[in-house]
């Protein structure tokens, strides 16, 4: 499964960034998202623990993950590494400076534990996904335009 969007953002990637990694404006703007904090010693940036919680179909999807990259001002990845409803999972989140702003691009790609079943189900997951995103980047881009 793998869901990719774009925003064009009136505001620069200074304005957004804090956006996308402070914990707190995280759940702003991630309307499925019931949790999200670092976890251990270290609070960002590359190699930090992160634990989240996401509401999925009536149930709470609860991952470890692992920030994977995290470049100021331009990306932040984290990929699971322990968790349920997923065998894998990651999310990609980056920035680019255009002329109006910025461009926002959000990727989440994983895979479903549930052998054939899951890969029978996994066009209607991202469906519902991509409609969800639509609704999460509409937020983030009203809370960093705004």
């Amino acid at each position: 499964m793998r869901v990719e969007k774009s925003v064009e953002i009136k505001a620069p990637p200074e304005k957004i960034w804090p956006l996308l990694i402070e914990p707190k404006k995280v759940l702003e703007w991630y309307i499925p998202l019931r949790r999200f904090e670092y976890t251990g010693k270290q609070k960002g940036g590359e190699g930090a623990p992160l634990y989240f919680e996401e509401k999925v179909v009536g149930q709470l999807m609860k991952l470890n993950c692992v920030v994977t990259e995290c470049v100021e001002n331009k990306s932040f990845a984290f990929k699971m590494t322990s968790g349920s409803m997923m065998k894998s999972y990651e999310e990609r989140w980056t920035l680019e400076k255009t002329p109006s702003g910025s461009k926002f691009t959000f990727v989440e790609q994983g895979e479903l534990p549930y052998g054939f079943f899951g890969k029978l189900i996994e066009p209607i997951a991202e469906r519902m996904s991509g409609l969800t995103l639509n609704k999460m980047l509409a937020e983030l881009n009203s809370m960093a335009a705004g």
